[in-house]
């Protein structure tokens, strides 16, 4: 009876420790976010959304260039990073003897543990170096790098979660390989490769480090890949590091919208992952 009586005290214990741990963990979290929305949600209003930065100086103005190239350089960046990262999941999930995968499996982890400031490093030298000129296009290419690791880690993942009776069963029809894994072992895994596209997403439209070394900035609305570009990340450090009063209050609003993005493609991931 004794022993029972010191195994529930235990067990209350480490939940108590438990409990008390996730409270100090989500509190600074919680005090950030807070104050970012408290300081954020007072700045936002409709030029925010339609005009461009105003000289400096000059009160008002907005963000709009910065929130079309944010969607355009992660949209591109994605698309880039897609084939690449589901090509990569694949190869270390359905062929694990292959002689490339240590290599692969080895360079993913090194992509993924690699500061972002790096990546963007690479991208100046593979694109702004060799064109002579920063552009939207190195910016999506930065993107990209921190997108491809994350996407090949969790297409792996959810792969080898698929019975292995479904791929006997497309074999057992004759199919090849590579369309047994194209029917009906990746639209079986679809819901996670789907998330995973979109935390990889998240992951990569907050960083503005390897934007400065890549799109630069521009306070011009653009959509031609081939200039400078805009974002929201950047916009937020110029501003933040300005001395102007209104500009760190757009800088409140610009990290409230940035937070409001990426909670949504969380929330996305979440919803289609739902049931599944």
């Amino acid at each position: 009876m004794r022993n029972l009586q010191a195994r529930y005290t235990r067990d209350r214990l480490i939940l108590l420790v438990v409990i008390v741990g996730t409270i100090l963990a989500a509190l600074p979290l919680t005090l950030v976010l807070g104050y970012a929305l408290v300081n954020g949600f007072s700045s936002l209003n409709w030029d925010f959304f339609t005009k461009g930065p105003k000289p400096p100086g000059e009160l008002g103005g907005g963000m709009a260039p910065a929130i079309v190239g944010t969607l355009v350089i992660t949209g591109v960046g994605l698309l880039m990073a897609t084939p690449f990262g589901i090509g990569a999941g694949i190869l270390l999930a359905e062929y694990p003897d292959n002689k490339l995968n240590p290599t692969l499996r080895l360079l993913s982890d090194t992509l993924n543990g690699m500061p972002a400031i790096l990546k963007g490093l690479l991208a100046y030298v593979l694109v702004v170096k060799a064109q002579g000129s920063f552009s939207g296009f190195s910016g999506a290419l930065a993107m990209a790098f921190i997108m491809i690791p994350i996407i090949a880690k969790t297409t792996e993942s959810v792969l080898k979660l698929v019975p292995w009776n479904i791929r006997e069963a497309g074999l057992a029809l004759g199919l090849p390989r590579w369309r047994v894994i194209l029917s009906l072992v990746l639209p079986a895994a679809r819901a996670g490769v789907v998330t995973g596209l979109l935390l990889a997403t998240a992951r990569a439209a907050g960083e503005a480090a390897p934007l400065i070394f890549t799109a630069f900035g521009n306070t011009l609305l653009t959509l031609n890949l081939s200039q400078p570009m805009d974002a929201l990340p950047l916009r937020l450090y110029a501003y933040a590091i300005s001395p102007y009063e209104d500009w760190h209050r757009q800088a409140w609003a610009a990290a409230v919208v940035l937070l409001g993005l990426i909670v949504l493609t969380s929330l996305l991931a979440r919803w289609v992952t739902r049931g599944r």
